[in-house]
Formats: structure tokens, sequence, C-alpha cells
């Protein structure tokens, strides 16, 4: 029953997120940098969206006491509109406000990545609902903690790849334990190659990561379709195996976008665990809601999940193709992204 509660939830998901809107990065976000040069020198590096061939209408304004709070006109450099410049802020940046204008109107975001002192990189994301803030001044060890599990959590909530991938191993493994052990082998796995790649051990490549982890979607899609067919598929008999390599090219995506965000010099281990936590969380989350979802629509619904059982095949069958479908459209749009 609660298999085909599952089944008909996720029907609604598949809708949801066709591949007309199913980029799980359809709209790269801005990009602030300001870089301590030394002194009250600061290097700033500002990328805006392109939209239609246009920078985004948003731009950049650094604190009140900077001599440049903004900088010359950008320039394409294939994926976005840059600007650098030179500015100097006595005093330094903190206390001092960051704002960006005309975030307010857009869907999208802006992440600020700053020092305070040379090496010691602060992160920051606005949103429309909060275009600025005011720059804190070096931060205690509780609030690198709750800013990296935030982060952390965003970042697996926002990524509807990886959570797609979670739930395709929902489909796929019916025992709770074997269940239960796969997801432990994935959880292991991306903690191992996020902290390599965050630290700068492990440089690939994002895009062909990217793309890979579409494909690992596509693969467990695939084993669903042919579960049953009789025979115990590799998938089937050591799924915590399947679970554990694809978590590797996992952590690499989580572990990039952690690079890009930085890690501050003082704390660096302490923003790493808080970070892969967040992360934790947030697919533990995911879990429990699927679960949840899916048990209750079998007890509120019990007469249309009975008539969903008796179709339960063509169902699930339909289901698996929509996540498959899904992830060969980010696939081919990934690769085509070279």
């Amino acid at each position: 029953m609660i298999r085909a509660a599952l089944a008909l939830l996720v029907s609604l998901c598949a809708f949801l997120l066709a591949p007309a809107q199913a980029n799980a990065h359809a709209l790269q976000p801005g990009y602030l940098e300001l870089q301590a040069l030394g002194g009250d020198d600061f290097r700033a590096f500002w990328r805006r969206p392109d939209v239609q061939g246009a920078p985004m209408a948003i731009d950049a304004r650094l604190p009140e006491n900077c001599t440049l709070r903004s900088g010359p006109a950008p320039q394409f450099d294939g994926e976005g509109w840059v600007t650098q410049w030179i500015t100097a802020c006595p005093g330094g940046l903190a206390d001092g406000e960051i704002f960006i204008e005309g975030l307010a109107n857009t869907r999208t975001d802006v992440l600020v990545r700053y020092e305070i002192e040379a090496g010691q990189g602060e992160a920051q994301r606005l949103t429309a609902s909060e275009p600025g803030f005011t720059v804190p001044r070096a931060p205690g060890p509780g609030e690198i903690l709750a800013s990296y599990f935030g982060l952390g959590i965003e970042h697996i909530l926002e990524g509807l790849d990886h959570l797609l991938f979670v739930f395709a191993l929902l489909l796929l493994i019916r025992d709770r334990w074997r269940l239960l052990g796969a997801v432990t082998a994935f959880t292991v796995a991306h903690s191992v190659t996020l902290a390599a790649a965050a630290l700068g051990w492990l440089i690939v490549p994002g895009p062909p990561v990217e793309a890979i982890i579409a494909l690992s979607i596509m693969f467990l899609a695939a084993e669903v379709l042919k579960s049953g067919d009789g025979q115990a598929r590799l998938s089937e008999r050591f799924p915590w195996l399947v679970s554990f390599g694809f978590g590797l090219l996992h952590g690499l995506g989580f572990g990039s976008a952690l690079l890009e965000i930085g890690l501050p010099q003082s704390e660096i281990w302490l923003a790493l665990l808080a970070f892969n936590l967040g992360v934790e969380a947030g697919q533990i989350l995911f879990i429990a809601v699927v679960l949840a979802a899916g048990w209750l629509l079998a007890r509120v619904l019990p007469a249309l999940l009975d008539k969903a059982t008796t179709l339960g095949a063509t169902l699930a069958t339909a289901v698996t193709y929509a996540v498959g479908g899904i992830a060969a459209y980010w696939f081919v749009e990934r690769v085509m992204a070279f």
C-alpha cells in the first residue's frame, strides 16, 4: 500500500519536474568576490547571469567607505557577464553593507564571498527577500557551525538531481535494511569526496561530474525497470556497492559547490563538518518526507490506493520512465555544455 502511495506521489512530482522546466541548475546565481590584498585594498570580482544576451539587471554595491563601490562595464565570458576592479576600503569591510541593486525584482540569488583579512574567506547568500547584508566581524565557531550547516541543507534541497538519485534508491530497494545500508554507503562515499574536493586535494572538472550524476539517475531508473524480470541484478544484490560508487561522484558535486563558497581558514574542519552534516540533514529530511507522504496517502486514501495497486505495474513503469527521462534531459544538456 505504501509503495502504491509513493508511486502516486511521484507521478505528481514527475509532472512538476517536466523536462521543459527540469533543469536542476536552470539559472546560474550571481557571484561577488572580494579578495583582501593587504592594507585597505580589495580586488572585486562580480559575475552577473546572462539573460538573452545581456547582463541581468542587477548590480553590486560595496560598503560606503570603499572608494569604488561598483565596477566598470561588464564583459561576456561565455557564461556570464564579468567585471573586476581594485578598490580601497579604509577600515576594512567589517560593519559595512554589501547590497545587490535590483535583486529584489528577480527570482535568482547571489553568492557573496568576502575576506575580512587575506586568506580568511566567508560566504553569504543573498536573495530577492534579503538583497543586502552588513559584513560581520570575524565569526565565532557557533556562527560558522550554523552558517555552513544551513548552506549544506540548502544545497541538497535545491539540488534536484541529488534528490532524484536518492528517490530512485527508494524505488529500487524494497527491503528496509538494504535501503539503510545503501543510504549509509552513499553518505560515507560522498562525505569522503566532498572533503577532498572542498580542500582542493582532488580537482575534477565540474561539467563532466554533473553529467555523470545525471547518468547515475538514468542507471538506477533502468535498474528499477528491469527489477521484475526474475533475476537479481547487481544493484539489488549489492545496493551498497552501487550507491557507494555513485556517492563518490555526487560528493564531488557537493565539494565543488563548497569550494565556490569558500572555507574560513581559521575553522576549515568545523565548516566542512557543518556543511556535510547539513547535507545529511537535508537528505534525511527528504527521505522522511517522501516515506511519510506515502504512509499518509495509504491511510487517508485507501480506496484510491486499492485501485492504484491494481494498476501498480503500469503506474510504476510510467513513474520510472519519467525519472529516467528527466535525468536523460539533464545528461544531454550537460554534455552539450562541455
